[in-house]
C-alpha cells in the first residue's frame, strides 16, 4: 500500500492572485503533502463571474513560489489543448519546480467553460473517447521532448469514477486515480479500477488511489485506508482559504506516522 499523503485542492475563485499564493504557501509550511488547483475558466460556486484564473498559468507560478511540496491540477481538461502542448507544458512546469509536477487528466464536464471559451462540447462518450486518443499522444510527446522532464515519468493522475471507461483508462496510464464517495464506495470503485488493471496487465499496486474529502468526511481518514485509499484531498475556496481543514488531515496523517 502506498504511504499515506494529505492535500489541499487552493481553488484558483474568488480571490486575488496573492491570497492564491499566500494559501500555497501555508499550506507548504504546514506541511501538505500536495497542492492542486483545477482547469476551469469560471468559478464553480459562488458568484459565477467572480473572479478566477487560468490553470496551468498558476501552475507555473506554484512551481516557483513552492519549494517542496508535489503539486498539479485537479484536474486538467483534455479538451482546452492541443495534447502535444499539453505534454510540453508539462514538461516546462516540471522543469520550473525542480521535478514535482502532478499532471493530473480528465475527460472534461463544465459545459459553461466549453461555450464561452468556444470548444465543442460534445457528448460525455465523445469527450471520454478524445481523452482515451490522446494519452498516447501526451506519454509519448513526453518521451521526445529535449530536455525531458526532470520526473521520468511525470507522475499521471486520472479523475473520474467511470468504470467501463476511465478507470480502465486509468488502468492504462495513471499513477494516482482520482474518485469521490465515501470509504465503501471509493473501495468499491478501487477494486474495479484493480480489475481494469487486470484486464490489461498492469500491476494495480502501482496506482495511488486518491479522494476529494468534504469537511463531514475529514474525520474518515482511517476508513478511507482501510479501503486502499492513502491520499486524502481537501478544497478550500477563496478569498480567504481556510485551511483548518488541511490542518486536520495532516494531524491525522502525523498522529498515524507517530
Amino acid at each position: 500500500m502506498s504511504p499515506v499523503r494529505v492535500g489541499v485542492q487552493i481553488k484558483p475563485q474568488h480571490a486575488t492572485y496573492s491570497k492564491m499564493r499566500d494559501a500555497w504557501m501555508r499550506a507548504e509550511e504546514m506541511g501538505a503533502d500536495t497542492i492542486y488547483n483545477w482547469d476551469h475558466f469560471y468559478p464553480l460556486s459562488g458568484e459565477p463571474d467572480g473572479l478566477h484564473y487560468e490553470c496551468w498559468t498558476v501552475l507555473a507560478a506554484m512551481a516557483e513560489a513552492t519549494s517542496r511540496v508535489k503539486f498539479g491540477a485537479l484536474v486538467t481538461c483534455n479538451s482546452y489543448r492541443n495534447p502535444n502542448l499539453l505534454a510540453d507544458m508539462a514538461r516546462t512546469v516540471d522543469h520550473i519546480s525542480g521535478g514535482r509536477l502532478i499532471l493530473g487528466l480528465g475527460s472534461g464536464w463544465f459545459q459553461k467553460d466549453y461555450d464561452e471559451y468556444g470548444y465543442p462540447f460534445k457528448t460525455a462518450g465523445q469527450r471520454l473517447r478524445d481523452l482515451d486518443e490522446n494519452m498516447p499522444v501526451i506519454t509519448e510527446r513526453l518521451q521526445q521532448l529535449n530536455p525531458p522532464p526532470i520526473q521520468t515519468p511525470i507522475p499521471i493522475m486520472i479523475g473520474g469514477t467511470g468504470e467501463k471507461v476511465t478507470l480502465r483508462i486509468t488502468a492504462q496510464y495513471a499513477h494516482i486515480w482520482n474518485g469521490f464517495g465515501d470509504p465503501n464506495e471509493a473501495g468499491r470503485l478501487s477494486r474495479v479500477l484493480d480489475q481494469r488493471c487486470s484486464e490489461v496487465g498492469r500491476d494495480p499496486s502501482e496506482i495511488e488511489r486518491s479522494i476529494m474529502v468534504d469537511e463531514e468526511k475529514l474525520t474518515m481518514g482511517d476508513a478511507y485506508v482501510s479501503q486502499g485509499i492513502t491520499h486524502l484531498i481537501t478544497g478550500v475556496d477563496g478569498p480567504d482559504y481556510d485551511l483548518s481543514g488541511l490542518e486536520k488531515l495532516i494531524a491525522w496523517r502525523d498522529s498515524r506516522e507517530a
